[in-house]
């Protein structure tokens, strides 16, 4: 019902012509377009006329950087322009108002942050146009208001530039959140001043595996590790916060822990003989929650992440936790005991509870993956399902808020074709475009139960992804997909989408962007 109604209002505010009727080629799609006679020519002289509002000023200057290599030269900003940025207090924050007239451009956010979204639309039609820029009236606002992408830096580090440039990717598509996912197995990634041993240690392993783990037993023999400070994540969360993008950290328990653990054994059950593990699944080896030390050492870890990034959410992972060490371990059977718990199960909720409180009276919220709802979990818990829909189905139910994030439509390290063996290394499966494009966050929620659905997020695992080239021609362009599912998801047509993101591509070309060319070649099948 609460589609029809998105639709009905849609039509019911007489807005025309979207997508290619209206030569208006933008991705995410607008809410309402209506194209009028002629065009304006951008130049290098229009310049951007900010005024005093804050926040405007940096946005025109990475909007001029971005259409410079287009239009020959950087846009000047002050006072006066043919292009003018201001707020109007009527809209939503992140909503803006679009016009081009044969005379100058004009556009209004509801804040900075709907001026930064609109100054994307703009960006996308410069380039396509070359600088021209056809009359056009653009009305446009997000239907959700977390559109989120994930880069795991767990498997594989990521520099900072490297890290900063998924955000600008991020940034080009209208998404607002990124998730990072910061300690794995594999690699602990995050400086932690209290505990040295966690980026001595924890941050290297002595080697990786070469190929997919279903067909190889082969390792590189050589050592894989880096980390980021604490002066380096600052600068990025400060980098993320121009572009108006939240950075959520991923601190993962009680499972995926191995190189926590081998830099401090006594935070697992058996309590030595743990090393930063080289191949990929899932490790038994988790964090032992019988023992106190191990939740003082969690609260500290939190105390100095909480510390380094603003976002009231913190990722608690939560996923993916064996529990065979706990059933052996004495101390997690006296924990079950003198708790009350029935089993292992309410043992990891127990756990999850615990860091929750702790983070809530440290004024944070905790996110965690769709098997924290196993054993129970608290309703101030939001849920990011990953599981397919059906975990994020079962929290909205149940009064949980809950990010979409289902592997079937979101797990962007999938292969893109049928015919794999002609492609990069991927992770395994088949995710085509289309099929992105089919991700439905309100699927079997009725009017009440779709509130709680917050948004949407691409997720990006990197076992099998170790160059930035790689990565990129994994994220894109399926990413353009789950944006506008993210952004436009009420107005949908992927048709029309197909023909938007032509000029889409234009934007990766100018800003010189690696991406994969199966859709645009018609050779996902």
């Amino acid at each position: 019902m609460k589609k029809l109604l998105l639709t009905l209002v849609l039509f019911a505010t007489g807005n025309l012509c979207l997508g290619a009727e209206a030569g208006v080629g933008i991705v995410p799609k607008p809410l309402s377009a209506t194209v009028g006679e002629g065009e304006f020519h951008v130049t290098p002289q229009s310049g951007i006329a900010v005024g005093r509002e804050a926040g405007l000023r940096r946005s025109a200057e990475l909007f001029a950087q971005w259409v410079a290599p287009t239009l020959g030269g950087e846009l000047k900003c002050g006072d006066k322009g043919a292009i003018s940025l201001g707020i109007d207090s009527l809209l939503d924050a992140e909503a803006y108002t679009l016009d081009v007239a044969t005379t100058g451009i004009t556009l209004r956010g509801g804040s900075a942050q709907g001026v930064f979204y609109g100054l994307q639309s703009l960006r996308q039609l410069i380039v396509a146009g070359r600088g021209a820029v056809a009359a056009v009236s653009i009305v446009d606002k997000p239907c959700f208001g977390y559109r989120g992408g994930m880069l795991d830096s767990g498997r594989h580090f990521w520099t900072v530039d490297e890290v900063k440039e998924f955000i600008d990717i991020l940034a080009m598509h209208k998404m607002n959140r990124f998730h990072w996912h910061l300690t794995e197995d594999q690699g602990w990634r995050i400086e932690i001043k209290c505990y040295p041993e966690l980026t001595r240690v924890g941050s290297v392993r002595k080697e990786t595996l070469v190929g997919h783990l279903s067909t190889s037993s082969e390792y590189d023999r050589t050592p894989c590790g880096g980390y980021y400070t604490q002066r380096e994540i600052r600068d990025i969360v400060d980098y993320a916060a121009e572009r108006y993008i939240t950075v959520i950290p991923e601190i993962e328990l009680p499972g995926h822990a191995v190189a926590a653990l081998a830099s401090y054994p006594w935070l697992g059950c058996r309590g030595e003989g743990y090393e930063v593990r080289t191949t990929w699944g899932i490790s038994s080896d988790v964090y032992c929650p019988g023992k106190e030390t191990t939740f003082e050492f969690l609260q500290n870890v939190l105390a100095e992440v909480i510390g380094l990034f603003p976002s009231k959410y913190i990722h608690i992972g939560g996923d993916e936790c064996p529990k065979e060490s706990w059933k052996a371990c004495p101390l997690c059977q006296q924990r079950i005991r003198e708790e009350g718990l029935k089993d292992e199960s309410e043992l990891q909720s127990y756990t999850v509870r615990r860091i929750e409180t702790w983070l809530r009276e440290h004024g944070r919220e905790i996110i965690g993956w769709d098997e924290i709802l196993e054993g129970g979990v608290s309703k101030t818990a939001t849920v990011m399902s990953w599981r397919g829909s059906e975990g994020g189905i079962a929290a909205a139910k149940a009064g949980n808020h809950v990010i979409m994030t289902p592997n079937t439509h979101c797990y962007l390290d999938y292969f893109q074709t049928k015919d794999p063996v002609h492609e990069p290394l991927g992770i395994g499966g088949f995710l085509p475009m289309r099929e992105v494009y089919r991700l439905d966050p309100y699927e079997k929620l009725n009017d009440t139960e779709q509130d709680y659905i917050l948004g949407v997020q691409a997720n990006l695992w990197t076992e099998y992804i170790a160059t930035a080239t790689h990565l990129k021609h994994m994220l894109l362009p399926r990413l353009a997909a789950v944006a506008e599912v993210g952004w436009a998801y009420d107005r949908k047509d992927f048709a029309d989408f197909t023909r938007r993101m032509s000029t889409l591509r234009k934007c990766y070309d100018a800003a010189g962007l690696n991406y994969a060319t199966y859709f645009f070649d018609g050779k996902e099948e």
